[in-house]
């Protein structure tokens, strides 16, 4: 349907809202992972019993120094050792604690395994869910959201930032959580070994927590930055690709290439610029750090050497005081992650919170056995107040009736037939089909309100697949006997039949492999095999030469045939034979007649446009408007 988009922004545009959404990123979130509620039980589980193995770890080191090495008693907890055969050999401890080392090393690597790979498993899944979840959202919305919205940042929401959101899932995520799990963990054991060296970690805490949240901000609108900045480089990309052949037609290369380094060197000074919020969270953290442990191996060489503590004991606090600051300083690093994550997901949410008001009623009703009558009553239709597209349009089409409608460039058009299948709905007056208002209709599905219309455009749309997956597009569970009987129809079969692969023959992105008459042929026959009641036809001939327009007419002529038939005209000898004529002007109807009709009328706006195009004098001077 791209021949009914409009160029120019559409931000007032009476189809379309923009409405904050009741649910929040956290809502968002919790409806994505709760599918995956028995893995994430088993993997709080692996973290579990890994942040276990974490606390352990330390403790063989303990052992060998004061038990093995040193002449400290076992702890009361291990006192059971003793009471083994080889309890009393401190060579025997030591080779006991020697492989209850590689045994926690063993357990710990076992549940990281089970833990990383689960992870990882829901990580794909959610972000699969994401993109098809965005994606679904996005094919119905209305057309206006494209008008306003460039596909290069929409491609980059469903690619780059549903990546960022798998990325931070699988890992950043996954690591915040066991710290999260191991600083409780040691702030236990801490406390239990030497509740006043405890108390200097807590203390230190929150400083470091109200250095990090102060940054946190500040970094992430400069992640919001280069996002922007990446999208709009994506942008530039995708239009100088799409458009190659005109860049190369107009030797506009250097001036594309222009385009690219600009908004490269956007894209890289904002993450510089967010680079250098970033670095100075680091080394600062990193310092305060430093500092609080240098006190505590100072004070805790006193105790030692006092005998208040033991050697073992002053080593595995050391060992603990530094992974309970990793969470810490974790947050620290990984704050660009996690502002990358956030931004996505605001990315994300501006999609699905963009909600249209072409809704479907509760009680909508089927299209059934639709004879194709069509009535405009006195419809307007504006996207911006101040320029209003439609001001009171208000003319019938009876079921079967071919009719024309044409008028001056910006006459509305264009709009008419856009609002017969809800592209858009009126601002005012209805549109009404077989005498119900279109809004009682069911709009989507193979019974619903668009299955009733086909399309021929000007510039027939393919799609990079076979000849026969492009054919079939018009028709869900089309047959190839469905298939080549509408080609033969639309005189496509004789060239289909000459392609190397037939059907099977692969067409290049945009239908560019075939020329303007072929890709015409396939766009009819696609029309054909939807057999609908109601046709549009937006000058399917105009950019064809006289032998394609031939073949294309013939099979238009067996398309139409039956059928509510709408053409818009810019050429008027394809309207000339059409049982009835809507001239458009100003948004109003401005003339309505057969050809010979409006001809006749010395002064009319369709006789004028028929003399320029046709090369005659008119009897009269149309007075200019």
């Amino acid at each position: 349907m791209l021949g009914y988009l409009h160029k120019k922004s559409k931000k007032n545009d009476p189809t379309i809202v923009l409405k904050k959404s009741s649910k929040s990123l956290s809502s968002l979130v919790l409806e994505l992972i709760s599918p995956y509620k028995k893995w994430l039980l088993v993997i709080f589980l692996a973290m579990l019993l890994e942040t276990a193995m974490s606390l352990l770890g330390p403790w063989p080191l303990k052992i060998v120094i004061d038990n093995v090495v040193g002449h400290h008693a076992l702890p009361h907890w291990l006192a059971w050792i003793k009471d083994m055969p080889w309890g009393d050999s401190k060579m025997a401890i030591a080779a006991g604690a020697a492989f209850g080392l590689v045994l926690i090393a063993l357990i710990g690597g076992i549940a990281g395994y089970i833990d990383n790979y689960y992870t990882e498993s829901v990580a794909q899944y959610v972000a699969n869910d994401l993109r098809q979840k965005v994606y679904h959202h996005l094919q119905r919305l209305s057309l206006s959201y494209y008008d306003s919205h460039q596909i290069g940042n929409i491609l980059s929401t469903i690619t780059s930032d549903v990546s960022t959101i798998q990325g931070f899932a699988s890992s950043a995520l996954l690591s915040i959580l066991i710290d999260a799990l191991t600083i409780v963990g040691m702030l236990g054991l801490m406390f239990y070994m030497n509740w006043d060296f405890a108390l200097v970690a807590v203390a230190v805490t929150p400083i470091l927590l109200m250095f990090v949240a102060r940054f946190k901000k500040a970094v992430k609108k400069a992640t919001h930055d280069v996002r922007t900045q990446q999208s709009t480089m994506v942008s530039v990309l995708q239009q100088g690709l799409e458009s190659v052949r005109a860049v190369k037609a107009f030797d506009r290369q250097d001036l594309e290439e222009t385009h690219l380094k600009d908004v490269s060197m956007s894209t890289v000074q904002a993450s510089l610029k967010a680079r250098k919020v970033k670095s100075l969270l680091s080394p600062v953290v990193a310092l305060i750090v430093s500092a609080c442990t240098a006190f505590v191996l100072w004070r805790g060489a006193h105790l030692v050497l006092t005998e208040a503590m033991t050697l073992g004991g002053l080593t595995v606090f050391l060992s603990y005081l530094g992974k309970f600051f990793k969470p810490v300083q974790d947050l620290a690093k990984m704050t660009t992650s996690i502002a990358q994550a956030s931004v996505a997901l605001e990315r994300i949410q501006a999609i699905l919170d963009t909600d249209t008001v072409i809704p479907q009623k509760p009680d909508a009703r089927e299209p059934k056995n639709v004879k194709g009558q069509i009535d405009f009553e006195h419809v307007a239709f504006s996207y911006e107040p101040e320029s209003p597209i439609l001001s009171d349009v208000h003319f019938s089409i009876k079921a079967g009736q071919r009719i024309g409608i044409c008028g001056p460039t910006g006459g509305g058009k264009s709009t008419v037939v856009s609002l017969i299948p809800r592209f858009y709905d009126p601002s005012k007056g209805r549109v009404l089909i077989d005498g119900v208002d279109i809004t009682d209709y069911q709009l989507h599905g193979n019974s619903g309100l668009r299955d009733q219309i086909a399309f021929v455009l000007q510039d027939t749309v393919l799609f990079f697949g076979t000849v026969r997956d492009n054919i079939a597009y018009g028709k869900q569970g089309a047959t190839q006997a469905e298939i080549e009987a509408a080609a033969k129809m639309a005189n496509a079969d004789e060239f289909i039949a000459k392609m190397a692969h037939g059907y099977d023959t692969m067409v290049g992105e945009r239908g560019l492999t075939l020329s303007g008459g072929q890709r015409q042929r396939i766009g009819i026959a696609r029309a054909i095999i939807r057999n609908s009641p109601i046709l549009i036809l937006d000058e399917p001939t105009a950019a064809l030469d006289t032998e394609s327009e031939k073949l294309v007419m013939e099979a238009l002529e067996r398309l139409m045939k039956g059928r509510t038939v709408i053409i818009i005209a810019h050429r008027l000898s394809t309207i000339r034979d059409a049982d009835k004529i809507v001239v458009l002007k100003g948004g109003y109807v401005a003339e309505e007649g057969t050809h010979d009709e409006l001809v006749a009328k010395k002064d009319g706006i369709y006789a004028e446009l028929y003399h320029i195009q046709s090369g005659s004098e008119p009897l009269v001077t149309a007075p200019s408007n």
